[in-house]
């Protein structure tokens, strides 16, 4: 035979079945309604039926309740953040930012694994590359990447197309029809 779990008396049924109503939150709304339907004299077991929840997960929601009341019902979900905290001190990143200032003045760019064999270096153990270049990204540290060409681009037609054109700065559009010169410039039809 299925136990029934008692509730410490923090709220009333009809105010279970109030929150369990107007609850915006979908976890924290299975959370009340499992709390009404126990405070009905429900088993775990017939919870457990109706809402899909697992028996021994609604014992631990009246656990928390019992425990915490109230305030104990609301999703940590949000407010707990399972991202380890930086494991270099403010004062060392400050310090790799002069390094990697100094290195680029010099034109000498850092990869992750430089930054990671530098960071290793001064805390006293090994640190793997990827956090080299987290920190190298934090201190906005870019590595030069060159301009994309197209594969099939002559330069030597781009040069002659460059040394001809001439910036139409100032000049309005013409109204009559235009012709496009072999570098896709356009060009009158009347100097044509």
């Amino acid at each position: 035979m299925a136990r029934q779990i008692h509730l410490q008396p923090h709220l009333s049924v009809d105010d279970l079945e109030r929150r369990s109503r107007a609850a915006k939150e979908p976890n924290e709304r299975s959370w009340w309604q499992i709390l009404w339907l126990l405070s009905q004299g429900h088993t775990a077991v017939q919870v457990a039926a109706v809402t899909g929840y697992s028996a021994y997960w609604i014992g631990q929601i009246a656990k928390r309740y019992n425990t915490h009341g109230p305030e104990g019902m609301h999703t940590r979900r949000h407010t707990t953040s399972h991202r380890t905290p930086p494991t270099v001190p403010p004062a060392l990143q400050e310090e790799l930012r002069h390094a990697v200032a100094a290195a680029a003045a010099h034109h000498e760019h850092w990869t992750g694994r430089e930054a990671a064999a530098w960071i290793g270096a001064r805390l006293g153990h090994p640190v793997t590359h990827h956090l080299g270049w987290r920190y190298l990204v934090r201190a906005k540290h870019r590595l030069p990447v060159p301009r994309p060409r197209h594969a099939r681009a002559d330069a030597e037609q781009q040069e002659t197309c460059k040394k001809r054109s001439v910036p139409a700065l100032g000049r309005s559009r013409p109204r009559f029809p235009t012709r496009r010169s072999s570098c896709g410039r356009p060009m009158s039809t009347a100097s044509a």
